[in-house]
């Protein structure tokens, strides 16, 4: 994806200029050719069988002290973990050591010895407007443990030197990313990271990645509690309105519901229209504003549509969305500004003072819309939600969706796969049973039906409409209701069990927050091309030291518990609220016993 060289460009240490590789046959042309190596891009021949003079450009550039970036997974793609890490990054390190011991005269003094830096970068949400990027460098890898074997003359031993380098690239990658054994524990845990910190930004980034893996971890032991399927549904029927209707559990949570809404309370009208009053006050606020953004936002708006256009194309792939956003904007951009600039300049009669005041004018433009909208983007959404929520919940009950209609909304959809991504090489990911006090943990794959979601309908393949607002709000609200109190259910349990109660974890994880690690049950072992597979330790934490962590970060697992505002809106078409008798807050109810007749 074009962001990522951008970003690792931009925030990388001692701002060193980094060299990335590119396909030689983009060197053909002439006019390309310069753009390429003025940008420090390396020519690199895929073709060539004679691996130093595939990187031959790679040994100049690291003879020189300089730094070489690249991708070890070679294609972008949208995956809900790490699914292969090439052998290109760990080839080339080690073919340069060799060669730096080879030739020592034709390395810069302090150069000889290469070390790889891992470098993960992670969204925060990579579809979304104006989110948030993670950049996070892992330990350095010193060829000092594999050079050794690589320059051993015994077959295979260069081979195997390689598959360890790379192995060892890929867990400094998996600590410092994101990874789930599938979309469903992704999305289940976004969800219950969305509903733990409601606000907007309130998780520290440097927490994020640690709060998300623990999230997916807690997901991804099936039997974790005996209601864990409706837990994990609920979350996922959540999620997937969320996304249908285009809305955000944060802007959800922000918005005033009170009861005095409710159009079957026998509410006193001016309580009611007190209510709605706040609502209008806060419309008719924004919108006086719009006279000093009405010139900022048309002039921005080609960008902004464009953006739209380019994401559109490609609604199942996240990264490509957000690159499309990013090229089509900022084509616009490059085309807005300058007609901006010679606009301003034209009109002070193309002088050299006047062409300082159009920099300058350009700039601060720029600046002031930047402005406008950090103070009124947010601001705006809220208030489109509260109006769309408005209409959904005082529209007539007969307009509502049926469950059988709403059905096909409430299953996420999963991305197709990527033609680029060898699956056959690619790492299974599984997570062991958790254990009980007296058990072992022996390695299974999670229970699940054909979808990969405990008993959820089928997805449906192809594009989804948008459902009407004023059809499904009622659903959406009823959704939060459940997801709310599923969570809570499944906090409120970990936080009972018993000192013995344990949680599948990441092995990382496990290893910083006190957990135990138990031992791979089979020997590594390595394919013939693409990564090393390796069995991977199992990580075990305590539930309670991960409800504690959880809590310590900031989440609102109190506020769960709490009557949902706006829950008055979450009820069938017969008035009965949903979700009290639902399986997923069971563990609220008394545990029955069944008494035999006394014999008398």
């Amino acid at each position: 994806m074009m962001l990522d060289p951008a970003v690792l460009s931009s925030a990388f240490p001692y701002k060193r200029v980094l060299h990335y590789w590119a396909k030689a046959s983009l060197f053909a042309n002439p006019a390309m050719k310069y753009i390429l190596t003025s940008a420090g891009n390396i020519p690199v021949d895929r073709k060539a069988a004679d691996k130093r003079l595939l990187f031959r450009g790679t040994f100049r550039t690291l003879a020189a002290g300089e730094a070489v970036a690249l991708f070890p997974e070679g294609t972008s793609y949208t995956e809900p973990h790490i699914m292969q890490v090439k052998d290109g990054a760990a080839w080339a390190a080690l073919e340069y050591t060799k060669w730096a011991k080879e030739n020592p005269d034709q390395v810069q003094k302090g150069a000889q010895d290469v070390l790889i830096i891992p470098a993960a970068i992670v969204y925060t949400n990579k579809s979304k407007y104006r989110s948030q990027v993670i950049m996070e460098f892992g330990q350095p890898i010193r060829m000092d443990g594999y050079i050794e074997q690589f320059m051993s003359e015994q077959e295979g031993a260069p081979r195997a030197a390689v598959k360890r380098l790379t192995a060892a690239i890929e867990r400094e990658l998996t600590q410092a990313t994101i990874n789930a054994p599938d979309w469903d524990t992704l999305y289940a845990a976004r969800m219950a990271r969305d509903l733990l910190w409601p606000e907007e930004r309130s998780i520290n980034l440097d927490d994020f990645v640690t709060i998300s893996q623990t999230l997916v971890d807690l997901f991804s032991t099936p039997d974790l509690v005996p209601n864990m399927n409706a837990i994990k549904r609920h979350l996922l029927t959540y999620y997937s309105l969320l996304e249908s209707t285009h809305l955000t559990n944060a802007v959800l949570s922000s918005l005033p519901l009170p009861a005095t809404l409710d159009p079957r309370q026998p509410v006193p009208l001016p309580s009611r229209l007190f209510t709605l009053s706040l609502l209008i006050r806060d419309t008719i606020a924004l919108l006086i504003r719009l006279p000093f953004s009405f010139v900022p936002l048309v002039i921005h708006a080609p960008a902004y549509v464009m953006g739209r256009v380019g994401a559109g194309l490609v609604e199942d792939e996240e990264e490509t969305q957000a690159q499309n956003k990013v090229v089509f904007g900022l084509l616009l951009l490059l085309m807005i500004y300058p007609a901006a600039f010679f606009f301003v300049w034209a009109f002070l009669r193309y002088s050299p003072v006047g062409a300082l005041v159009a920099v300058g004018f350009v700039f601060l433009f720029a600046m002031y819309h930047n402005r406008l909208i950090d103070d009124n983007y947010e601001r705006a959404k809220r208030l489109v939600a509260a109006w769309r929520v408005l209409v959904g919940v005082w529209a007539p009950r007969r307009w509502d969706l049926s469950l059988s209609a709403v059905a096909q909304y409430t299953v996420p959809r999963v991305p197709p796969e990527n033609p680029w991504v060898d699956r056959s090489k690619a790492k299974a990911k599984s997570r062991p049973v958790t254990p009980g006090p007296d058990s072992s943990s022996a390695i299974s794959p999670a229970p699940s039906d054909a979808s990969g979601s405990p008993s959820s309908p089928a997805r449906s393949a192809g594009k989804r409409r948008r459902p009407p607002t004023r059809r499904v709000m009622r659903h959406v609200l009823r959704a939060r209701f459940e997801a709310s109190k599923a969570l809570a259910s499944l906090l409120a349990q970990l936080a009972r069990a018993p000192e013995t109660k344990r949680v599948c974890a990441s092995v990382h994880l496990a290893r910083a927050f006190g957990g135990q690690v138990d031992d791979a049950p089979e020997p590594n072992r390595q394919t013939d091309e693409g990564v090393e597979t390796i069995v991977e330790p199992v990580g075990w934490r305590s539930a309670r030291e991960v409800v504690a962590f959880l809590r310590s970060r900031g989440a609102k697992i109190a506020a769960l518990g709490d009557r949902v505002e706006g829950d008055w809106a979450a009820l069938s078409s017969d008035g009965e609220s949903y979700g009290y008798e639902s399986e997923a807050f069971a563990f609220d109810k008394p545990d029955l016993q069944w008494v035999p007749p006394t014999e008398h």
